[in-house]
């Protein structure tokens, strides 16, 4: 069992090292980076054909990623905007009119506000998991970095699990809304697989540091609990033996009397 805390740890890492990846790709979708993995990551992918604000430099069909609005060039994302933290989708506000787009999206404060709480949430969630992966180096040999580390992704995976949720809310409210007003629109596979792939990895690993935590506890109470009791019955046989040896000498000063 001693070995086994090692293992669940290193599992836990290798776990952890995977999904802190994968959230960097998803922060990282829409810089110009030259990376052909952020190129595929965007949240949700519509037909702008319809949408005029006076200029011609929309894309069509616009993908939103996390920091910019792409257009798309071989299934990969370009001709990106300028690059912004958290990106919100807003489509009145990101292309500066109204014209040809649901109107559903009149309503500016309800989408801007589920994708702006969405990508801080998966900021939060990030951070948590870096610290858990550090924390993690701990729990290859102690306990207390088992359950430290267990505590801290619990954080992360509670933040994670808010960002996932707000993300499917307005990616899919969006997606039923540009459909409606016959434009095509789609969900994008990798920030989905990527997001809710990060989730489920922060949960399993939170449950692997608290087993590894919780090994060698019931040994080390039975060592207690054995030490204490050979200790007694030691106790007692030196005073058997003692008082053994005081009988004896009382006897033979007895006999000298008599």
């Amino acid at each position: 069992m001693g070995i086994a805390r090692p293992i669940l740890g290193l599992v836990s890492l290798i776990l952890l090292a995977g999904a802190i990846v994968m959230t960097f790709f998803i922060v990282l979708s829409g810089a110009e980076i030259g990376s052909q993995s952020t190129g595929q990551v965007y949240f949700l992918q519509a037909d702008t054909s319809g949408v005029s604000n006076g200029n011609n430099n929309l894309q069509n069909p616009a993908r939103w990623t996390y920091l910019a609005i792409c257009g798309v060039q071989n299934g990969h994302n370009s001709d990106c905007s300028s690059t912004r933290a958290a990106q919100p989708f807003n489509p009145v506000g990101n292309f500066g009119t109204s014209s040809g787009l649901p109107d559903r999206f009149s309503n500016e404060n309800h989408f801007y506000y589920l994708s702006r709480f969405a990508w801080v949430f998966y900021i939060i969630a990030l951070f948590f998991g870096v610290i858990t992966f550090f924390l993690g180096l701990l729990a290859l040999c102690t306990r207390l970095g088992s359950y430290l580390s267990g505590f801290t992704v619990l954080i992360a995976c509670f933040f994670q699990a808010l960002a996932a949720a707000l993300m499917t809310a307005w990616t899919v409210q969006a997606r039923d809304a540009f459909r409606s007003n016959n434009q095509s629109a789609r969900l994008g596979e990798y920030a989905y697989g990527f997001t809710w792939a990060t989730f489920a990895i922060y949960f399993i690993t939170a449950v692997l540091f608290c087993v590894g935590g919780s090994i060698g506890k019931n040994e080390g109470s039975s060592r207690t609990q054995k030490s204490y009791f050979g200790r007694k019955r030691s106790t007692r046989s030196t005073r058997s033996r003692g008082s053994f040896v005081d009988s004896e000498s009382q006897r033979r000063v007895k006999d000298e009397y008599d």
